[in-house]
């Protein structure tokens, strides 16, 4: 696929680009700054951007702003923030405004090439893949706690792995449940939120969203 690249440090730029060319993908454009990827997206029409979150001039969210914009205005490139820092508010934004194409990935936890690379292919394929830590934050840091307060402690994780772009499968391996188990807990969450199944949209992408802004 085709991907353009914002990180302003040299060697994890240049480190980006070596991989992902070593496995397929073409690199149109590596940046520096918010302001060059926007430009770079605009002309290159990439599959993917990888962005990070700090960038000049400031190193405090130049990113991520970015990253905001870019998904506003060109909606069919995925966006994978890869960063040190989790930004809650706009990584809250960033799913709230369209829950496909998008990841969010901590440097730091990234323990495995290939489980990146599959990252990379799920989010340019219009899927969500969410750091663990990045939802933990979102929701610790938060101060309202609507709707959630009804939730029992194994439908807060049920519906956590929800965020994290977990299918049924992949929840009910991860917590040792059955199907039908996480099947029922699932239908438990979207009754307690009020999501009937004649809801015009879809209730997992709703439950995902409530939980995430609460």
């Amino acid at each position: 696929m085709r991907i353009v690249i914002a990180e302003d440090s040299v060697l994890p730029r240049e480190g980006l680009v070596r991989l992902l060319t070593e496995f397929g993908h073409e690199v149109t454009s590596a940046v520096a700054d918010a302001n060059e990827l926007l430009a770079a997206v605009n002309t290159d029409r990439p599959d993917l951007a990888v962005v990070d979150v700090r960038m000049p001039p400031t190193f405090t969210d130049e990113g991520i702003r970015a990253a905001v914009l870019l998904r506003s205005q060109n909606p069919e490139t995925g966006v994978l923030v890869l960063s040190q820092y989790v930004e809650e508010r706009y990584a809250t934004e960033l799913i709230a405004e369209n829950t496909g194409g998008f990841g969010y990935l901590l440097k730091d936890r990234v323990a495995d090439v290939d489980d990146f690379l599959g990252a990379i292919d799920e989010v340019a394929a219009g899927g969500t893949v969410l750091d663990p830590e990045v939802v933990t934050q979102i929701l610790v840091r938060s101060r309202k706690q609507d709707g959630l307060a009804t939730l029992s402690p194994r439908e807060r994780e049920v519906l956590q792995l929800m965020a994290e772009g977990k299918s049924n499968a992949a929840i009910a391996g991860t917590l040792y449940l059955s199907a039908g188990a996480v099947e029922k807990h699932i239908s438990s969450v979207f009754t307690k939120f009020g999501l009937t199944a004649d809801t015009s949209e879809n209730r997992r992408v709703l439950a995902v969203l409530r939980f995430l802004r609460a």
